[in-house]
């Protein structure tokens, strides 16, 4: 099977229905991905069905109808991810995909390029520093991160960016209850209510995948997010 067709097959499977210009646009996608991480270390998944998986499909699953028209950041995109593949499934989205790796940003330019997506920028900047400047600073609808960062950590770099009103997504791993219980305290510091937590189910893998919906309910104190390093190092709320 073409990768075009196990996307189509696992999307389904998932809910998702692509059109034939969307799965072109996710196969240059791979073909990208996969051709420029022979020189540049972008990604540890490079089988056809691995990617449309645990890569697309991922990052679709973070998707809401409410996304229509809305402005996204993703931080820490890293090989684009769930920023492109969302951009892809709502071209309404204006999305701006924030990470502090200029080698990755070229890619990540080269590949909106290629699949002709407009509204869709990439900044150059840490996560810290997006949150300090003011071309950046509560200026998005959402705000979204798959890092492996925990959920204290990541709201340090999410939520300075999000309006008040609205809302941070945070794609997670098995132990995200344990997170969303241990940082309670950095998100009420930040100005974040947890909304939802909704386990997700990729098809054929049963590893306990999670999306996390904070919303923003007041403005983010002007100290965070604290200077570089320092959010990983000493979390909110930690003891």
């Amino acid at each position: 099977m073409s990768f075009t067709e196990i996307l189509a097959q696992k999307a389904a499977e998932a809910g998702l229905e692509l059109s034939e210009k969307q799965l072109e646009q996710f196969n240059k996608y791979y073909e990208m991905l996969v051709e420029t991480n022979k020189v540049m270390n972008l990604t540890a998944i490079t089988e056809p069905e691995d990617v449309a998986v645990k890569h697309m499909v991922d990052s679709l699953l973070a998707f809401d109808k409410s996304f229509a028209n809305k402005t996204l950041a993703d931080v820490g995109t890293g090989a684009g991810f769930p920023g492109i593949p969302l951009k892809i499934y709502c071209p309404s989205l204006k999305v701006t995909l924030i990470d502090s790796l200029g080698k990755r940003l070229k890619f990540l330019e080269n590949v909106i390029n290629e699949l002709g997506l407009e509204n869709i920028s990439c900044e150059h900047a840490r996560a810290e520093d997006a949150g300090k400047n003011k071309k950046f600073r509560e200026k998005f609808d959402l705000v979204t991160a798959r890092a492996v960062a925990r959920l204290s950590v990541l709201s340090e770099y999410c939520l300075p960016l999000v309006k008040t009103g609205g809302m941070f997504i945070a794609l997670k791993g098995s132990k995200y209850a344990e997170e969303i219980l241990e940082g309670e305290q950095a998100l009420k510091i930040l100005g974040g209510k947890i909304l939802s937590s909704e386990e997700v189910k990729l098809p054929g893998l049963d590893d306990g995948r999670a999306i996390i919906k904070v919303k923003k309910i007041k403005p983010t104190p002007a100290a965070y997010p604290r200077k570089a390093g320092t959010p990983d190092k000493q979390p909110l709320g930690s003891k």
